[in-house]
């Protein structure tokens, strides 16, 4: 591997940084909207997946008293 100066490492980083593609101010709210409504609809999912297991094991618990 060849040895680079600070100075070009530093040209390299910003050579490579300048051909990234950055979303737009747009793309960025839609993209977190959207983390919203899917952290949102897994909670839910997993309130009601909780609340089953739950009434379930409390039940089986019932039972054998």
């Amino acid at each position: 591997m060849a040895k680079n100066s600070p100075v070009e490492f530093f040209q390299q980083v910003r050579a490579e940084t300048a051909k990234v593609t950055w979303p737009t101010r747009r793309e960025t709210l839609i993209t977190t909207a959207m983390v919203f409504v899917m952290v949102f609809l897994a909670s839910i999912f997993f309130l009601v997946v909780d609340q089953i297991l739950r009434f379930g094991v409390s039940t089986l618990l019932t039972l054998g008293h």
